[in-house]
């Protein structure tokens, strides 16, 4: 049982369909762990003990009257506490005081599929409030750290979700991403996060349907292994009548699916247009990118033009993300929570500035920032002429450290150069623009130890390539070990 914190998914499911552990002995020993370990990490922020023992007791009589099995049947599973996830759960959208007590009232499509499958869930992680930044913290629940430095923060949105996998809370966790919410928490706690294709996992965004669109948003995993992803990517993928853009087509992909990279090529930006990246993030990743070539793919260091410079990009970013935040916000205010008018002060002063500046912007305005995204999408389209893989940091920097007023932000500095503290330092959210899949893998760490990501993207539906290439890089530089800093941690 002392060996259950680090095994994959795939070996617990194993375990389980074996008889060899029962589905109520690894629920209990999961939150027996969490007990242990949550105070300091602040990964968990709502615990559903007993709905998880009733539903390992009815996995546990489903394995024993020999009931057909789904894929994750007994693998414990943390959902993120943002926007709706589980009826009846609690959903506070990202720690807002004035929702500390509301209650979800729908599943997403990770949670439902998941739970369909045999997963049960443990309850929910923190969240930036409403996903706004890159950062996990909140006036309510304060900031989720990465097990790796307690003083810093976990990266968000889904950082809560990364920081409890890292520190084998769970598994494996739900992450949503609108910008890189799934791949900047995993670059901060040294875990893989998967962002798929868009269409691939449908997303049911009501009560507009078509609201997951600017920027595209996702559902997705985060897990210690690429194999789990792929098994959970498995599990997700497939159509929805509720979504107008699922894919209508069954996914799936086996570790002994991967092809040799011979042959492949793959372009490196280092700075992916003109990003800043700090000297030890750029020095882990340059390393890191010619395993490919280890493993007998050909590498071209690259240039990106992006055709606007990434201050440009980020106000994009925020701009579209607010004209959405505004739509859920007059929807709460319909049910008879006025946020703006009423708790204001439970809302932080950036985002505040941003649901302003969505307030004002012109429908003329709006389709300017859609055809600024629309050369993004080109630029990076242009790179697939010519390449398999693209490859870039996930970050232009490290872990940040944990502020002490629930509003941890990113650095307004890399290099010298200024950047957007919100978004502004994380290489992803142009991807979000474009709708590529795209991987965060561990990459290595800086010289203080914080683990550092390597974005990898496909082209458009190319999630098995992905997916491939990230199996390879695991097998030449594996990165399991790292996690021996996360199980000796301070527990204090």
């Amino acid at each position: 049982m002392n060996e259950l914190a680090y095994l994959s998914v795939t070996e617990i499911g194993r375990l389980v369909r074996a008889r060899e552990v029962s589905p109520v002995e690894i629920v209990d020993y999961f939150l027996d762990r969490i007990s242990d370990r949550n105070r300091s990490l602040n990964a968990f922020v709502f615990i559903d003990v007993e709905g998880a023992r009733e539903r390992a007791r009815a996995a546990e009589k489903a394995l024993y009257s020999g009931e057909a099995l789904g894929p994750l049947h007994g693998v414990p599973v943390a959902l993120k506490d943002l926007f709706d996830y589980r009826p009846g759960w609690v959903s506070t959208l990202g720690g807002i005081r004035a929702l500390a007590q509301h209650r979800s009232d729908g599943y997403s499509v990770f949670a439902q599929r998941v739970e369909e499958s045999g997963a049960i869930m443990l309850g929910g992680t923190n969240a930036p409030t409403f996903g706004f930044r890159g950062t996990c913290d909140n006036y309510l629940f304060g900031p989720s750290k990465t097990p790796f430095d307690l003083k810093m923060n976990s990266g968000g949105s889904s950082g809560g979700s990364a920081a409890a996998v890292a520190d084998g809370l769970v598994p494996c966790a739900q992450g949503t991403d609108g910008g890189g919410s799934i791949r900047i928490p995993a670059s901060c706690c040294g875990v893989y996060g998967y962002k798929p294709s868009f269409g691939r996992v449908p997303i049911v965004s009501r009560p507009n349907l078509f609201g997951a669109t600017a920027p595209f948003i996702f559902e997705g995993p985060l897990t210690r292994t690429v194999e789990d992803a792929a098994l959970i990517l498995g599990v997700l993928a497939g159509y929805d009548p509720r979504d107008p853009y699922a894919l209508d087509e069954a996914w799936n992909w086996q570790r002994e699916d991967k092809s040799s990279p011979r042959g492949w090529r793959i372009a490196y930006a280092r700075n992916f247009g003109d990003f800043p990246v700090s000297a030890e993030v750029e020095s882990v990743i340059g390393r890191s990118v010619m395993a490919f070539e280890e493993a007998g793919a050909h590498v071209d260091r690259i240039d990106v033009d992006l055709c606007h410079s990434h201050q440009e990009l980020s106000d994009v970013w925020c701009r579209l993300i607010s004209v959405g935040n505004l739509r859920i916000l007059e929807s709460l205010q319909l049910k008879g929570i006025d946020l703006l008018g009423d708790h204001a002060e439970d809302l932080p002063p950036q985002l505040l500035k941003w649901l302003e500046k969505g307030r004002l912007i012109a429908a003329s305005e709006y389709l300017r920032d859609q055809e600024i995204r629309s050369r993004v999408y080109e630029a990076i389209q242009g790179v697939f002429t010519n390449y398999d893989l693209l490859v870039t940091p996930t970050l232009a920097c490290a872990a940040v450290p944990n502020a002490e007023d629930g509003n941890t932000i990113g650095p307004d500095l890399v290099n010298n150069v200024r950047v957007d503290p919100l978004i502004g330092w994380c290489l992803t959210y142009p991807i979000n623009f474009a709708g590529h899949p795209a991987a965060s893998i561990p990459a290595g760490v800086t010289g203080t130890g914080l683990p550092v990501g390597m974005q990898v993207v496909g082209k458009r539906y190319a999630d098995h390539d992905v997916l491939t290439a990230s199996a390879i890089f695991e097998q030449v530089r594996p990165w399991y070990d790292s996690y021996k800093i996360c199980e000796a941690r301070p527990l204090g």
